[in-house]
């Protein structure tokens, strides 16, 4: 994974089937993404980094026998993204109260990742710059400058 720039992430598969020592095929099931406004905790700290992994079946049926799920179908999201996130920043712990109180640019961002990386099969987004016009892919999984 790649940017370009602060935002700006450079064009890479995010469902490898890729060769592994032994000619088995691997799949790659964590994403790394970088929040676009950042969580921050009780103690004013800011966390952008983060990880997720693929959802399972068991992920996306056992929101639906929480109580706030059945009180509010929105809040489905909320639980899911808390069951998923394995990693933000230094936090020792990802959950839906973590979640719910994420800017809610950041959990629309969060929420885009899932679908394109659970029903698409890919984290790229088809973007047009507002500079030049030029429309090109980019990735919305994180990286840095120089990583891969």
């Amino acid at each position: 994974m790649r940017r370009g720039s602060p935002g700006l992430v450079l064009p890479e598969a995010a469902v490898e089937e890729t060769a592994a020592p032994g000619g088995r095929e691997t799949l790659r099931t964590e994403f790394d993404f970088e929040l676009p406004r950042g969580y921050l905790d009780a103690d004013g700290a800011l966390h952008r980094s983060g990880t997720m992994r693929l959802a399972t079946a068991r992920d996306e049926l056992l929101p639906l026998y929480d109580a706030r799920v059945q009180e509010n179908a929105a809040y489905t999201t909320v639980v899911l993204l808390g069951r998923v996130i394995t990693r933000l920043g230094t936090l020792t712990t990802v959950d839906a109260t973590v979640v719910e109180n994420m800017f809610a640019s950041d959990v629309a961002f969060l929420q885009d990742l899932y679908r394109r990386v659970n029903a698409e099969g890919h984290t790229r987004a088809a973007v047009t710059c507002p500079e030049c016009s030029h429309r090109f892919t980019l990735d919305l999984s994180g990286g840095r400058l120089g990583e891969s």
